[in-house]
């Protein structure tokens, strides 16, 4: 697992409180993982803050999956 995956991961655990078995870069928030839009939110808040980047809004209605996350987060840290 990637350490952006792994971190990334920990936000999801955090937020939506589950175990997190099972996440990797395929995971859907809304199909797999039930989350709602204030879920979505406070997901999208926990990665801005944990990973010290701004995630627009435009840019988080094409967050769909966490490997949408990861590679979003990757392309802002170069």
């Amino acid at each position: 697992m990637s350490d952006t995956l792994e971190q990334v991961s920990s936000v999801i655990v955090d937020v939506l409180k589950i175990d997190g078995k099972g996440i990797n870069m395929d995971t859907r928030f809304i199909e797999d993982l039930k989350a709602d839009s204030m879920d979505q939110f406070f997901l999208i808040d926990g990665f801005s803050e944990k990973f010290n980047v701004s995630i627009a809004d435009e840019d988080a209605r094409n967050i769909k999956t966490v490997g949408d996350v990861v590679k979003y987060i990757d392309s802002q840290k170069k």
